[in-house]
């Protein structure tokens, strides 16, 4: 590990990294779902169970941000017209979306179609409580109808997609800042982002209302510096700000292991309750958080010192690149299965999920370079 701030091949490796780690990771945390929603019989399987789902989760929180700083590491500012902009890159992500947010919602009737109920889906979907008459043509017909408003909990994965389309539309907007801004104004933002961060946690235990928001107004003081566009903001910041290796682990191993402290914790207190919300099994989970940020600055701040020398690995990690939303796209089919698979083979628990997600990784990336190795340059409408 070293710096490594060369281009290789007209690509920046170390964000190739970046990708590698995020894309993983997302695929791991997804491993977990069979963990946090397991119902067993055994009262002492389903504590254990549980708690490596919480364990593994907290650790794998920086996947969503690391993408978010990599989409502002590289597209900020912007170079493009609005328009144009918009349409390269919604351009690419519309159409896989709408292909494969079909395809997850016709799964439990296709399922059915071949004479599994229930318990088959249950593989696929762990976290969906009631199955019931959920393997209709008539409910997979509704989930597809109302795609243009939300994902539905077979697709649950797509809810990224809505909010990259969003950050696409407004890059433009908050390009003309960015390009103009000074580093300290750009810190100036960040610090309120940082500030916005605490939010979820006034809401829960405060107040639900604050600075100005009440019945009739949602958007409070400090709303337009909230949300993933501070990810994007940090994501640029740090591609062009760097710091030696030493001052990196010296502030960036505490910082990881309070964030990853404050998760866990937190998330095993809330499950701990008699009773709780979903807004608050998520409270501690929430990507954008205090504690989230502290654990994905230092992860992205190493993988830019990962200096990757072999020309093959640098080859194969601009076909994850060029992969990579595929993978999105696919593996979620994958990964209940793959933890399934990990429970057969007497795999131990603890390692369990990293190993199930090496599996739904690998066959997630195998399908998608068939795929564009089949379909050629249609593969873009099917995997973008």
């Amino acid at each position: 590990m070293e710096n490594n701030p060369t281009v290789a091949g007209g690509r920046i490796v170390w964000l190739d990294v970046v990708r590698l780690v995020a894309m993983f990771t997302v695929v791991c945390c997804h491993c977990t779902d069979p963990f946090n929603f397991y119902s067993g019989d055994s009262t002492a399987e389903l504590d254990r169970i549980r708690f490596w789902g919480a364990a593994w989760g907290a650790a794998l929180r920086p996947c969503v941000p690391l993408f978010v700083m990599i989409t502002g590491a590289l597209l900020l500012p912007v170079r493009d017209e609005a328009g144009p902009f918009c349409r390269k890159r919604i351009g690419r992500v519309f159409w896989p979306f709408l292909i494969w947010s079909v395809l997850y919602n016709l799964f439990p009737w296709l399922l059915g179609i071949l004479g599994f109920g229930p318990d088959a889906l249950k593989v696929f979907f762990p976290y969906v409580s009631d199955l019931s008459g959920i393997q209709s043509l008539s409910a997979a017909v509704g989930n597809i109808a109302s795609i243009p408003l939300n994902f539905s909990d077979f697709a649950v994965h797509m809810w990224y997609i809505y909010l990259l389309i969003g950050l696409y539309l407004f890059m433009p907007v908050f390009s003309a800042w960015v390009e103009k801004a000074s580093d300290r104004a750009k810190l100036f933002f960040l610090a309120i982002w940082a500030v916005t961060l605490f939010v979820p946690f006034i809401r829960e235990y405060l107040g639900r209302y604050i600075w100005g928001a009440c019945s009739w107004n949602e958007f409070y003081m400090l709303y337009s510096f909230a949300g993933f566009n501070g990810y994007l903001l940090l994501g640029h910041y740090l591609r062009n700000h760097d710091w030696p290796l030493k001052r990196i682990l010296a502030f960036g191993i505490p910082m990881f292991l309070v964030g990853y402290a404050v998760t866990f914790f937190g998330v095993r207190h809330v499950t701990s309750l008699p009773e709780y919300t979903a807004e608050q099994y998520e409270l501690f989970l929430y990507y954008c958080s205090p504690n989230v940020v502290l654990m994905t600055v230092p992860v992205f701040l190493l993988c830019r010192k990962v200096n990757v020398r072999s020309v093959k690995l640098q080859g194969l990690l601009a076909n994850l690149t060029l992969c990579g939303f595929g993978v999105y796209m696919v593996h979620y089919f994958l990964t209940g299965p793959s933890v399934e698979l990990m429970r057969t083979l007497c795999i131990p628990v603890w390692l369990q999920i990293p190993a199930a997600a090496i599996v739904a990784f690998a066959l997630s990336w195998l399908i998608v370079w068939g795929i564009r190795i089949l379909a050629r340059k249609k593969a873009r409408y099917i995997v973008g």
